[in-house]
């Protein structure tokens, strides 16, 4: 069992009621907030598919702006709505309402306390880049369900060069500012910019995706979709390419100015950038060297864990991290081409996990679950990912699994499945979507509450496995165990690690030598604080069971348990204490 820690709570902000409003008008202004900021961001609006039929269709047509005039003014509301969120006396609300108030509040103030820092969010980065993150949304989340759709596809599409040249000027502004890419994550961006652009453009990825999927589409005749496709491959050649050659030369051109520093610290304010950062990824306000000490201490635990499995199987000799790495070069499979029967196991894991899961949970999502291979075009720097099912039934939820090969993880493919999968991703958000008492603004993460409880939530269904026996059916799976404690040591290395790139000037070699991959490696430089997310939220979790579990006795019901941290749905730490106490006193009385 993984050692459970006392959590320091992220102070939310006390604010005291300037006139006292009632309940009902909380909801209402709340609902309001919400649908004003889909109003603000039509492509988070696409992807929630929030508002009214007509008004969402005319949305789905446009992207969100990208403007400083944009930024501004999200932070202006903001602002405005903190002021707001004082008329409310919090003591007159019912328990639902308090935690919505809690989360609401603690998203505008995320947003609010984020504003100085916006230089540190690199344009074009590898991993969440807008190059990245336009081709992914247009590939992958705008719908095609109809003609209509592919309309706005287009229209979308139309708009692309406009993104690529505002983000262009954007990151021209913030290296005259000093705040330039290290030069091996620039490096890593231009190769996903070769990759985009070596293929013609009827070939594609923004092409060929709208091909594959309006080709299912039954009732669509076979003009309207070649007026489609050569559409869409003409505004590619003539519109985004061009764009995209124009924001590759801008990196060219900054390559010879970047170093290999990379770390925060190494920019103007990164001490402060990175305090902030810890705080909102991790809902705590843990210092770097806290969290730092956290980490190694939990590397040592899981290593002797390891080690004595290791040598078990017959591992005796080298680190763990060179025992297990000999372990999965022995587990290779043999087929010439093996990515269709891993993802074939990777499903055969899925439903696997289903059927086990109906002993530790009562309540689970109605949304399918699926397994996918990335896109060749992020593959190669992609982690495994989830993305949330279709409100309308027409996408299930998809494990993302990267394959690039030619080595292929094999000891950890059950742990991801359950940390993606069942019940990780899809029971947390597939359930949070599903959960008619919570608010549609909650239930549909327009307000959240960090990254914390959702990665805290799959890394502790990874533990769920352990403690229920999943590895132990036919004598026992070893390597599936080692994997999964594998994926927790990763996990507790990355505390280690993000802290040390990021506050104790660590290089991009000192954390390779560390045992972390250097796809992750690279992702934690561009995205600070979120790797210390996944073990702190679960450290949290566990802590949180372990106080019910006292307090209640035998009244203590893992399954309700269960339930009431899925149907709270994404909240900061700080809140879940809450809601979890209030649980027990409930059960107590």
């Amino acid at each position: 069992m993984t050692t459970t820690l006392p959590f320091k709570r992220f102070a939310l902000l006390a604010l005291l009621p300037l006139c006292a409003q009632a309940a009902p008008d909380f909801d209402r202004w709340a609902e309001g907030l919400a649908l004003d900021r889909m109003r603000a961001e039509p492509t988070l609006a696409t992807v929630r598919q929030y508002l009214p039929e007509a008004e969402q269709q005319q949305l789905d047509a446009k992207l969100t702006p990208n403007t400083p005039e944009q930024r501004a003014a999200r932070i202006a509301a903001a602002k405005a709505a903190l002021q707001q969120l004082q008329g409310f006396d919090r003591s007159q609300l019912t328990p639902q309402q308090r935690t919505s108030a809690a989360v609401v509040e603690w998203s505008l103030r995320s947003t609010v306390d984020g504003a100085p820092f916006d230089d540190f969010d690199f344009v074009f980065s590898q991993f969440r880049g807008l190059h990245v993150s336009l081709v992914n949304f247009l590939s992958q989340t705008h719908p095609i369900r109809n003609e209509r759709d592919i309309a706005n596809y287009l229209a979308r599409l139309q708009q692309v060069a406009g993104q690529m040249d505002n983000g262009i000027t954007r990151a021209k502004e913030a290296a005259g500012r000093g705040f330039l890419m290290p030069r091996f994550i620039t490096e890593a961006a231009l190769g996903q910019f070769e990759r985009f652009l070596a293929d013609p453009a009827g070939r594609n990825v923004l092409v060929a995706s709208l091909a594959q999927r309006a080709e299912k589409l039954s009732g669509l005749a076979p003009e309207a979709r070649a007026k489609a496709l050569a559409e869409a491959e003409k505004i590619t050649a003539e519109s985004v390419i061009p764009a995209f050659r124009r924001a590759q030369a801008l990196l060219k051109e900054q390559l010879p100015k970047t170093t290999d520093d990379a770390g925060l610290w190494r920019l103007p304010g990164g001490d402060k950038a990175y305090a902030f950062e810890l705080r909102r990824n991790t809902t705590t306000d843990y210092t770097p060297a806290q969290i730092h000490a956290i980490g190694l201490a939990e590397v040592a635990r899981i290593e002797g864990l390891m080690d004595g499995l290791l040598k078990q199987i017959g591992y005796k000799d080298g680190t763990v991290m060179a025992r297990m790495v000999k372990l999965d070069a022995d587990l290779q499979p043999k087929e010439a081409e093996p990515r269709p029967a891993l993802l074939a196991r990777y499903e055969s894991l899925l439903r696997d996990a289903e059927q086990r899961a109906k002993l530790i949970f009562d309540i689970t999502p109605k949304a399918p679950v699926v397994v996918k291979r990335e896109p060749p075009f992020t593959e190669k720097t992609a982690a495994a990912h989830y993305s949330a099912p279709a409100k309308d039934g027409t996408l299930p939820g998809i494990f993302w699994a990267p394959l690039p090969g030619p080595v292929f993880r094999m000891t950890n493919m059950r742990t991801l499945t359950y940390h993606e999968g069942v019940p990780g991703h899809h029971f947390q958000i597939a359930l949070q979507q599903e959960t008619e008492s919570l608010p549609r603004y909650r239930r549909d993460s327009v307000f959240a509450g960090g990254s914390a409880y959702a990665e805290g939530w799959a890394l502790y269904s990874e533990q769920l496995a352990v403690e229920n026996g999943w590895y132990d059916d036919n004598g026992g799976d070893v390597p599936g165990r080692l994997g999964q404690l594998d994926a927790e040591l990763f996990r507790a290395k990355r505390l280690v690690v993000d802290t040390g790139l990021h506050a104790m000037k660590w290089t991009r070699q000192q954390a390779l030598d560390y045992g972390i991959p250097v796809a992750e490696v690279e992702r934690y430089v561009v995205m600070p604080g979120q790797a210390c997310a996944y073990k702190m939220g679960m450290l949290h979790i566990l802590a949180e069971r372990t106080k019910a579990q006292k307090a209640l006795g035998a009244k203590f019901e893992m399954k309700k348990f269960h339930n009431l941290v899925l149907q709270t749905g994404n909240v900061p730490l700080a809140v879940l204490s809450q809601v979890v106490d209030e649980w027990v006193a409930a059960q107590q009385k």
